[in-house]
């Protein structure tokens, strides 16, 4: 098959390993950076144009688009997927997933379990916001927003009134959330390829920060993960209509609780840890799949 990988970074740790593992299975891969294609729109004739040459038609599409390209990257994602390429994750499955509110409103509607979870735009209520989100300390977070960026733990209820406050000034739409105590900084990614999980890790945070993220400084351990966190990391990568994503979730005394399900995760700290091939199953994912091509988006949000 003909392979993209949609990525800005061809020295990025995951984008090496798919194109070296596809290679091996002997697929033409090519690593194309999506901020630099350029497309034509016109009825009938999807044309994607890069670094000054038409591309050809791929088979299928793995995209690895940066938070802060979004928008312009999920827009090239849909060029390709407009001229028959299956894609790994949609153009509307990213987008989706960006979102956090978004996001947790189509996971709460499928029954996946979330931290309770409050959106405001007025400060004016402050003390309502707050009771509904389980009282200080609670996490405030920006609606968009990757790797732990954007995220505040404030420890009282004046703490989180000025958090809140220079947010609305700033213009910034935020959430606010529960602080969960018995997670302890801790969380897990869950790496899921179709209906299988195929690594899990525990991520810890470091000492004087409860953000668990490994871009954060956070270290990670192999986790096995019990038949509820499975079923539930399975359950909220279908809600988002991502067959091949991360799902973030941590442990609580109801549960597990989800906390993003990322559609361009990486592979280095999963396969690093657990010595799982996880770029194999992907590949071998595509392999199955591109065939069928279902391109019908079913969640609906």
């Amino acid at each position: 098959m003909k392979i993209a990988i949609l990525s800005k970074g061809s020295a990025n740790y995951t984008t090496k390993r798919l194109k070296e593992v596809a290679k091996a299975r002997g697929h033409d891969v090519r690593i194309i950076n999506y901020a630099k294609c350029y497309v034509a729109i016109e009825k009938n004739q999807p044309v994607i144009r890069y670094k000054g040459e038409s591309l050809d038609h791929f088979d299928a599409i793995i995209p690895r688009i940066a938070q802060s390209y979004t928008k312009y990257g999920t827009a090239i994602v849909r060029q390709f997927e407009n001229q028959g390429s299956y894609s790994t994750a949609s153009s509307i499955a990213i987008n989706r997933s960006r979102d956090k509110l978004r996001a947790y409103q189509i996971m709460a509607k499928a029954g996946v379990a979330i931290p309770k979870t409050v959106f405001a735009r007025e400060t004016a209520n402050f003390e309502d916001v707050v009771e509904l989100a389980g009282g200080t300390p609670l996490i405030i977070k920006v609606a968009r927003g990757t790797h732990g960026n954007g995220v505040v733990l404030a420890e009282t209820p004046k703490a989180a009134k000025a958090v809140m406050q220079a947010f609305y000034v700033e213009g910034v739409n935020f959430l606010v959330q529960e602080f969960v105590k018995e997670s302890a900084g801790e969380d897990i990614r869950v790496l899921v390829v179709g209906s299988r999980v195929v690594a899990s890790v525990k991520r810890q945070s470091l000492d004087d920060d409860f953000r668990s993220n490994t871009h954060q400084g956070g270290v990670g351990v192999a986790v096995k993960l019990t038949d509820e966190e499975t079923k539930t990391a399975l359950k909220a990568a279908k809600a988002m209509g991502l067959p091949i994503c991360g799902v973030d979730m941590m442990r609580s005394e109801r549960g597990p609780l989800v906390l993003e399900v990322n559609s361009s995760a990486s592979l280095k700290t999963p396969e690093k840890i657990t010595g799982r091939d996880v770029a194999t199953k992907i590949i071998e994912y595509i392999e199955i799949n591109a065939k069928r091509n279902n391109k019908k988006d079913k969640i609906g949000a």
